[in-house]
């Protein structure tokens, strides 16, 4: 039953489920917004897990647990034993007995859904190698707001198509009847695995993996992320080869030949000069953008941000779900 309660990836929802997520997370933020109290979780206690290092999902899940009226406790990469002097099984009883909801993010799939199993509270992924799926509400919101809607529409992703958002993108899109376009070079295309989830879990989308830039003609959505996933080990020169016709550039939203077309990303995005990655990339390799223009990344800049902002709303009603009944 608590599993159940936990959010770990997005097959284990169902499509009413994924979209009462998503209009509970759009009432919390009329609630934020109109800066009207919802503290619905008072006095109950979280923990967030992170050998990942984070921004927007850090922020999120501290402000959303605070919102709520929960205590929020940060537990860093190198201030608990998970799985190194002390086994995931263990520590999900330990942290079990003492928090309400455990948060996670890491690198394997398998730890989310060990804590999952053996802490008897709920957990919820906030990113694995394999899945991403608090982004996903984040995002089927944002393009909520922006369409009136999500089922129907056409999405794209461009990039390395085998990292954990271009999984989540499809098999999320899957459920909600959004069709989908993963549109990557053949060696960085999401696993049959991965597909076979997505085609299992269809609700009447329309699902697309190829090669083939042009494929991006008259989709309603483009959307990217970093070239290279973090703790990933690849021959970074050789992947920027492999990724460069894959870049959202004015070029390629000219191919969508859609006037309406809007640009998402999950960032952090090397759109510019403006941090250290970035300088030492350009130092190396000569390129000042990476998956995505600056002359994109600022047309679009609005609803990008608008994106990263729903992480917080999102990730409330997902807790809340979670824990409302306690």
């Amino acid at each position: 039953m608590v599993k159940n309660r936990s959010f770990l990836k997005e097959i284990d929802f169902s499509k009413e489920e994924l979209e009462a997520l998503i209009d509970l997370g759009l009432k919390f933020k009329e609630l934020k917004n109109a800066k009207i109290s919802h503290k619905y979780l008072d006095g109950l206690n979280i923990a967030l897990i992170f050998e990942k290092a984070s921004t927007r999902t850090r922020s999120a899940f501290t402000v959303a647990g605070q919102d709520l009226g929960m205590n929020v406790t940060y537990l860093g990469a190198g201030e608990i034993q998970l799985g190194k002097k002390e086994s995931v099984v263990d520590t999900a009883k330990v942290l079990g007995s003492m928090f309400d909801g455990i948060e996670y993010r890491g690198f394997k799939q398998e730890n989310v859904e060990t804590l999952a199993e053996y802490a008897g509270v709920p957990v919820w992924n906030g990113l694995t190698d394999t899945w991403h799926p608090t982004q996903m509400i984040a995002d089927f919101m944002t393009l909520k707001e922006v369409f009136g809607k999500v089922e129907g529409l056409t999405i794209a992703y461009v990039g390395d198509g085998r990292n954990n958002m271009a999984n989540s993108l499809l098999v999320t899109s899957a459920i909600l009847g959004v069709n989908v376009k993963i549109i990557a070079p053949t060696d960085l295309q999401p696993e049959v695995e991965i597909v076979a989830m997505a085609e299992q879990h269809n609700a009447g989308a329309k699902l697309t993996v190829t090669d083939d830039i042009n494929e991006v003609k008259g989709v309603d959505m483009l959307y990217t992320d970093v070239w290279v996933s973090m703790g990933e080990d690849v021959d970074f020169k050789e992947r920027i080869d492999l990724l460069l016709p894959y870049q959202i550039n004015a070029d390629l939203l000219a191919k969508t030949e859609n006037s309406n077309v809007i640009v998402m990303h999950c960032l952090p995005a090397f759109h510019d000069l403006n941090t250290e990655i970035g300088q030492e990339i350009y130092a190396k390799y000569g390129l000042a953008e990476l998956e995505i223009t600056d002359e994109v990344f600022q047309k679009y800049s609005s609803i990008i941000f608008q994106e990263a902002e729903n992480r917080m709303h999102s990730i409330k009603a997902i807790m809340y779900n979670s824990l409302k009944s306690l």
